[in-house]
């Protein structure tokens, strides 16, 4: 059939437009007022002409939206935001501001002090309060003790050095997260929901979390509702107001209820509710919340839930409670209530524990030598040799009180540092879950390719007429110019190439009803009229678009061939047809639109697979689309229609072996994917898994390390754990890399921190119960701060990233430290033993057996990092000069005798009496014998590292503590798999009395499922 009207004119316009053409589309490039002003198609006929590639504006205008919130200076500690312990109810008055006015600015700022911002994060933490958090946990009370046991027995100097610990610690800690946080926050600011929002009779953009309750906000197509809110009326017919405020004073609205029931209860009989009011107004993707694919109509007076999409419609809404209070917030809340802290806490604790187990261990062993040696509770005062003096000693250099201080600044810088590459960490420990991941389901349209759309030469069906076809096209796509789905913005813009299709929507056509995309129907339609003629436009799925009309066999049959023809070749294919009236539907053609893979896809994914992560396409491509992405990225083409998976009448261990085996999956649903993560995770595998719309949320959360990629809506990013402001694979990649290196750090740290522990634990006890020795507390307590200052500086030492999924392997790790601190406790045990030696041993010229024993203790200790860290990359000069500097320091103590406690008693015993004579009665030590020291201490940590190579080369502890991750519990997964075949069927007798009976599942039911 030929096109409505014949306007063109003489010249085919198709590939340019002549003098007239640009004359015309300046025309409609000045047409008065703002574009939302405009007619509908007046406005699309000006953004086709205005339009600008954004990024490219913004490289040329360098204009940046510097719209900054101001924030509380960080020195008003005492300052906090008036809090609310009510249930979030609003005063009814607050819900009549009128759609036209909206409330004031002195309302908003009244109502902001009772229900706060309008956002799920967490409250600002008071930083004063944060700063004392960082002296709780089990490790730090009991450094808390030891400063209490050294004011009781009056050590003032290892009072003073265990507070200076504790709050170096604290100080540290406290400001590497501050950092870390703003450097995040900073980039959150970026990514903020924004909110139309009638206020003082003006239409105002605004950031969401700006809404207070009784904030008349417009909602509208492809925009994310910004509140819990009741809908008022049509955008289009604000007269309908009037029948709004009659329903609410009649009580005649429906109740705010659970959104998953909405739907269950329409219908039934003996429910309570109210009748939906005229038609629908809008409709919602509630998928993130109810889990169902399809939108959900709204009526007036409905509720729409906060984080939920708009897919159809524009409406004028009421908030009727803030973000805290609305449905996803309360939901928030129970689980922020849990206080889940993860497996990177439960492996702190663990760790924490084990040690603290140990102290009480060695301090029963000490007290037991000193039961037989008859020493006093704490008397003489002037002696270390004291029972509570072990107690002291052993709490100080036994309790790693930097442990959760440096693995938690380890994982804060981190995330400052993933910040800068565009990855917004929302927890800390993401960090973790994400160096380990081994499996990444990724989307195929802006991750693996470059989510630029264009349309190729498209196929016209015999005797068609592509202006009319892209016409018509243009026609079945959303007009809402503010938020265009990709494909209806590159069908608009391709009309620039078809000047007479333009000239055909610049005729008087009016939209009486829009339906968007729908996964069920897998077409857009749109039923427009022209002059007294209704015609119906479709655009979707070619198999769906070709199920509308009644071609003949042929026609049909050569229609599938194009459509197939252009799938081998990666394109996507969009089927276009019409109808008049009530004439039958006519066949227009097929558009072909290519994504093409981002340029470094192919090199990206070679490189996952080099890191032990295999890559997982999942995506709603045909299944032809998908297997030619898969090719031009050397993916492997076993990629599945996800029919096969949910209804190939696989189940059990054969649908778990089918997903393993996969490279990826088309034509997929947002609960396929979901149903991808969960059969990945039972077989013991740690999934990362990519989204970017609301329906992504429930998989997202699902995932090990969800990730929500560039461009992704608000739901996607609530429910991430990582969030990437970047585009493409790589950048994830990257991502994973630098979350090995950070677990690389604190892996590093946490076996130098056991070893040292053990350490000094092992060489002091048995020299208290052998010699009645021990180094005396006030060295101890600055061997102590002396390995936390060095150590601090971890966080920002240069890692290397390994090349398979980290674990934590807790059994090596406990392993390798008892071995290195029984070297460390021996190369301690060989330097006192020399000073029994007649000429000295050690001793060159004169010294002091504490600061000696002190000396060797500092240097070993400190150098040990240098051999847990592993020899892959050098050390950062942060790590070095940090080392250097305590080094230099504990050289200086030896040399001059700081804190020795001069020679007031004898060393224990000494059967030839010759050492006595070397000893300097200040404590000092020659410059001679503290260079031999040095020179003994690096060959102790060459032979340390030599036995650390030694000991990662073992193939029984490289896997030792590593999980399996290809579990095939082959029974369990084939009984829940017929387990899944069977349902509950409800029955009541001849006597009324219920009967549940056992059978298996219609078929109609396994595909709802």
């Amino acid at each position: 059939m030929a096109a409505p009207r014949v306007s063109f004119g003489e010249k085919d316009m198709e590939n340019g437009g002549g003098d007239a053409e640009r004359s015309r589309s300046r025309k409609w490039s000045q047409a008065p007022g703002n574009i939302e002003d405009l007619d509908e198609y007046t406005a699309l006929q000006k953004y086709i002409s205005t339009y600008r590639d954004p990024k490219a504006a913004a490289a040329e205008e360098g204009e940046d939206d510097g719209g900054e919130t101001k924030k509380k200076p960080a020195w008003k500690f005492w300052a906090k935001e008036e809090k609310t312990e009510d249930d979030g109810s609003v005063p009814d008055e607050w819900l009549n501001a009128d759609i036209k006015q909206g409330i004031s600015n002195s309302d908003v700022e009244h109502r902001r002090k009772r229900f706060g911002w309008n956002e799920l994060s967490s409250e600002k933490e008071n930083l004063f309060i944060k700063f004392l958090m960082f002296f709780t946990g089990p490790i730090l009370y009991v450094m808390e003790v030891a400063v209490v046991l050294a004011a009781g027995l009056q050590d003032w100097i290892d009072f003073g050095v265990i507070i200076a610990i504790l709050m170096l610690n604290a100080a540290v800690g406290w400001y590497q997260e501050k950092q870390a946080a703003d450097v995040v926050a900073s980039l959150k600011g970026d990514i903020a929901m924004k909110a139309v929002v009638i206020r003082q009779g003006q239409e105002q953009d605004i950031k969401a979390r700006e809404l207070v309750p009784g904030d008349i906000v417009v909602v509208e197509e492809g925009q994310t509702v910004p509140a819990d809110a009741r809908l008022i009326c049509d955008y289009e017919t604000p007269e309908d107001f009037e029948k709004y405020k009659e329903l609410r004073e009649q009580h005649a609205l429906n109740p705010e209820e659970d959104p998953a029931g909405s739907e269950d209860k329409e219908g039934e009989e003996g429910e309570e509710g109210v009748a939906h009011q005229g038609h629908a107004i809008i409709a919602t993707d509630q998928s993130a919340i109810t889990g169902e694919s399809l939108a959900v109509d709204k009526y007036m007076g409905d509720m729409v839930y906060y984080t939920t999409g708009c897919k159809r419609g524009k409406a004028y809404a009421v908030c009727e409670t803030s973000a805290r209070f609305s449905f996803v917030g309360r939901t928030a809340t129970l689980v922020q209530g849990a206080k889940d802290q993860g497996h990177f806490k439960a492996i702190m604790n663990n760790i924490g524990t084990a040690l603290l187990v140990l102290v009480m261990f060695w301090i029963l062993l000490a007290w037991i030598g000193g039961f037989y040696r008859n020493l006093g509770i704490a008397t003489p005062t002037d002696s270390d040799n004291t029972l509570l003096r072990y107690v002291l000693i052993l709490f100080i250099i036994g309790v790693p009180v930097g442990l959760p201080v440096v693995t938690t600044t380890t994982l804060a810088v981190g995330a400052a540092y993933l910040a800068k590459e565009q990855a917004i960490v929302q927890k800390l420990t993401a960090i973790e879950s994400l160096a380990g991941v081994d499996v990444l389901c990724s989307d195929k349209t802006g991750t693996l390719t470059a989510n630029q759309l264009s349309i190729r030469e498209p196929y016209v069906a015999e005797g068609e007429d592509v202006n009319w076809m892209m016409a018509c096209a243009a026609l079945a796509s959303s007009h809402n110019i503010k938020s265009l789905d990709p494909i209806d913005k590159v069908t608009i813009l391709t009309l620039k190439r078809y000047p007479k299709a333009r000239d055909i929507l610049k005729d008087d056509w009016k939209t009486d009803k829009f339906t968007p995309f729908d996964p069920v129907s897998k077409r857009i339609t749109c039923v427009v009229t022209l002059r007294g003629d209704t015609f119906t436009c479709a655009k979707g799925a070619p198999k769906a678009v070709l199920n509308l009309t009644e071609c003949t066999k042929e026609v049909a049959d050569h229609f599938k061939e194009k459509a197939t023809e252009f799938a081998r070749r990666g394109f996507r294919s969009l089927g276009v047809a019409y109808k008049k009236n009530d004439d039958p539907w006519v066949l227009l053609g097929m558009l072909s639109m290519f994504d093409p893979p981002r340029e470094d896809t192919a090199q990206t994914i070679v490189e996952a697979q080099q890191l032990g992560v295999p890559v997982k396409m999942l995506t709603g491509d045909a299944i032809a689309i998908a297997k030619e992405t898969c090719k031009m990225l050397a993916l492997g083409t076993k990629v599945y229609n996800s029919q096969k998976l949910i209804h190939g009448g696989l189940s059990g261990t054969t649908q778990h072996d089918l997903v393993e085996r996969a490279d990826g999956f088309a034509e997929v649903f947002p609960e396929h994917k979901y149903q991808v993560v969960e059969m990945l995770q039972q077989r013991g595998h740690l999934t990362a898994m990519t989204g970017d719309g609301v329906n992504d949320a429930p998989s997202l959360k699902k995932a090990d390390c969800g990730i929500a990629v560039e461009g992704a809506s608000e739901a996607a990013q609530a429910a991430a754990d990582i969030v990437f402001l970047a585009p493409g694979l790589s950048t994830i990649v990257l991502a994973i890399k630098i979350a090995r290196q950070i677990f690389q750090r604190m892996k590093s740290y946490i076996q130098y921190r056991i070893a040292l522990c053990l350490h000094l634990e092992i060489y002091l006890v048995t020299s208290m119960i052998i010699i009645n020795e021990t180094i005396r507390s006030d060295l101890i307590v600055f061997i102590a701060l002396f390995a936390d200052l060095a150590t601090v500086a971890v966080a920002y030492d240069n890692a290397h990233s390994e090349q398979r999924p980290v674990e934590w392997q807790l059994p090596k790790i406990w392993i390798i430290s008892v071995i290195l601190g029984i070297e460390l406790a021996a190369a301690t045990w060989i330097i006192r033993g020399t000073l029994y030696v007649p000429n000295g041993g050690i001793v060159q010229n004169f010294g002091n057996i504490q600061e000696i024993l002190f000396l060797e203790v500092a240097l070993t200790e400190n150098w040990l990092i240098f051999v847990t860290r592993g020899g892959q990359t050098f050390p950062s000069w942060q790590l070095v000069g940090a080392i250097g500097a305590v080094d230099a320091v504990a050289t200086l103590f030896c040399i001059f005798g700081w804190l020795s406690g001069g020679v007031h008693q004898l060393p224990l015993p000494d059967p030839n009496s010759q050492f006595w004579f070397k000893q300097s009665t200040y404590g000092h030590t020659d410059v001679v014998t503290a260079v031999v020291i040095w020179a003994y201490s690096i060959g102790v940590i060459i032979i340390m590292a030599i036995t650390y190579w030694l000991l990662n080369q073992i193939p029984y502890l490289s896997d030792l503590g590593r999980k399996n991750r290809n579990v095939h519990d082959t029974q369990m997964e084939n009984i829940i798999g017929h387990l899944s075949k069977l349902a509950l069927r409800h029955e009541k007798d001849e006597h009324g009395e219920s009967r549940w009976t056992l059978v298996g599942k219609s078929s109609e039911e396994e595909e709802e499922d």
